[in-house]
């Protein structure tokens, strides 16, 4: 029995720490269901409201969760000599990159514009040379996108090309400061051509919440056959001391009717036992 409990005790103890960690991956799953909810309604709000000046929104100061994705208007001539190639991304169903290039503005303030997504070749890959800019002054209709964030190995550019865009870290590598954050475009005059606008996010749940109801089913499975385990342990026990009792009255009862007394020639009483 000692054994026993040591292993339900073992067991109890992994269970309730497998339990903890996945209890806490279900509500890390609906958290980011919280997130992405709100991120949703954000986009509904903002995606039709009518463009305004750029600066009304943009400045030094972050981009607020509330200004992402407000329509912007901006014009300026862009500084093609620090164009970026945004590596890694997609559109759509389609993989490629995105084309970003600053502006710079009447008043001297430079801007990044993601000018658009370019699909990937598929005889060259991502190396495919980038669509020219407009050249002279350009107006710029897109969205307003706050900087986006991770390892400096994706922020910040090698040889014009990045992962990530990041105001500051792109205005660091290259010695120049941009306002924070940026603007997708989604048209522009004159027009550009071979770039394709960036399409606005899926406004669905994603799969936050069947990941969270696999976390929490994965709980109770394990509550469950821990409980389910210790049960048939307890009932195999049960089984094996009742078939023990069972041979031993068994033994017992063939002692009782199978011993006889018999005379010994001393006298005294020697035990045989019948022969059926």
């Amino acid at each position: 029995m000692k054994k026993l409990w040591v292993r339900w005790v073992a067991l109890t103890l992994l269970v309730i720490a497998l339990g903890l960690v996945m209890v806490r991956l279900g509500e890390w799953q609906l958290h980011r269901l919280s997130g992405r909810r709100e991120a949703n309604e954000i986009i509904r709000t903002n995606e039709n409201k009518r463009p305004v000046e750029w600066s009304t929104l943009m400045g030094e100061h972050p981009v607020t969760a509330q200004e992402q994705w407000r329509p912007a208007t901006i014009t300026g001539t862009f500084d093609t000599a620090h164009e970026l190639q945004v590596r890694y991304r997609s559109n759509g169903d389609d993989e490629g990159s995105e084309v970003v290039t600053p502006i710079v503005t009447k008043d001297g303030q430079r801007v990044l514009i993601d000018r658009g997504f370019l699909k990937r070749s598929s005889a060259t890959g991502d190396n495919q040379a980038l669509p020219p800019a407009p050249s002279g002054t350009v107006t710029i209709t897109g969205r307003v996108k706050g900087n986006e964030h991770g390892k400096p190995t994706a922020t910040d550019p090698v040889q014009g090309k990045v992962r990530l865009i990041n105001s500051n870290a792109i205005g660091k590598t290259q010695g120049i400061t941009y306002v924070n954050g940026y603007i997708t475009a989604t048209s522009m005059v004159p027009a550009q051509r071979s770039l394709v606008p960036m399409e606005l996010p899926e406004l669905d749940d994603g799969p936050h919440l069947s990941y969270a109801i696999q976390w929490f089913c994965f709980t109770a499975i394990a509550v469950i056959g821990l409980f389910v385990l210790i049960r048939g342990d307890v009932k195999d026990r049960q089984k094996r001391r009742a078939k023990a009792n069972r041979i031993s009255a068994h033994t017992a009862t063939i002692d009782d009717e199978g011993t006889i007394a018999a005379p010994q020639e001393s006298g005294t009483t020697e035990t045989r036992t019948a022969t059926k």
